[in-house]
């Protein structure tokens, strides 16, 4: 080794560093953090899948959309919240949404909805599915951002394309218009209009998505808002479906972290049985 050229000695050093660290990092240390998973964290580290009459339905840290081959909810299910991974729940294209809270104009590429809009449509959607109202501060009543874009000579419900009917008449004694497809408001001055809504019904985890878009989990209050609906589409007694929703609910993370949130698959599930 000693009569080898240095430059060849390097090169036998790095060879051997490359087949030492390939060793360690690709094969020991997988073997060992997949044996420490298999024997601490078996169910988990399998991808805690349920199974129902002995076939594979889902798993439980992965949400799933209940709905028919349309995309419209089936009634006698409880629905989980929206998701912004792919079409819905898929662990390939886990992520967000990337919209902030002054996403209000739709707008470019054309059709795009605001995040504002989104949770518009969605609290209207979920309104009328549950019977009660959909209403929430800064939205038109036809579930859309309710937002002007003020010039020195007009007004413009953004948001709302001709022929609609702005959700307002006039602003600062001005006629509001309906805003035409194609033109470019983005000059005018962005107004958000609140409305005089003060009790939401509808709560916020039925209309965003989580950061994961993943998440399998709902609200309490958002599964008591939809337990009427399931009772009677089931046909069974309310208060047989609230000690479901009890039953599958979990607690905070540690005892103090968090909010408690309902099971949406096994909650499903258990109705199924019942």
């Amino acid at each position: 080794m000693d009569r080898m050229p240095s430059w060849i000695r390097r090169h036998v050093a790095a060879l051997r560093a490359l087949l030492v660290l390939t060793v360690v990092t690709g094969v020991i240390y997988p073997l060992v953090t997949t044996g420490v998973a298999q024997a601490l964290f078996n169910a988990n580290a399998n991808g805690s899948i349920v199974h129902k009459d002995g076939k594979a339905v889902g798993s439980a840290l992965i949400g799933q959309s209940f709905t028919d081959a349309d995309g419209e909810p089936v009634r006698g299910y409880f629905q989980s919240r929206p998701s912004a991974a792919g079409d819905g729940y898929d662990p390939t294209s886990t992520s967000a949404s990337n919209l902030g809270p002054e996403d209000v104009v739709d707008g470019l590429p054309e059709g795009r909805q605001s995040l504002l809009t989104q949770v518009c449509a969605r609290s209207k959607a979920v309104g009328e599915l549950e019977g009660v109202s959909g209403a929430r501060p800064y939205c038109a009543p036809d579930g859309v951002g309710a937002v002007l874009k003020v010039f020195p000579d007009r007004v413009v419900s953004v948001n709302q394309a001709c022929p609609a009917t702005p959700f307002i008449a006039a602003h600062q004694g001005r006629t509001v218009e309906c805003a035409k497809p194609g033109e470019d408001y983005a000059a005018g001055e962005t107004v958000p209009v609140r409305g005089a809504v003060t009790a939401v019904q509808v709560p916020a985890d039925a209309v965003t998505a989580s950061g994961s878009g993943l998440d399998p989990h709902i609200s309490v209050a958002y599964a008591e808002l939809q337990a009427p609906r399931v009772a009677r589409e089931r046909g069974l007694d309310p208060a047989r479906v609230e000690r479901l929703i009890q039953e599958h609910t979990t607690g905070r993370a540690l005892g103090f972290m968090g909010e408690p949130a309902v099971r949406v698959l096994e909650l499903n599930l258990a109705l199924d049985k019942a």
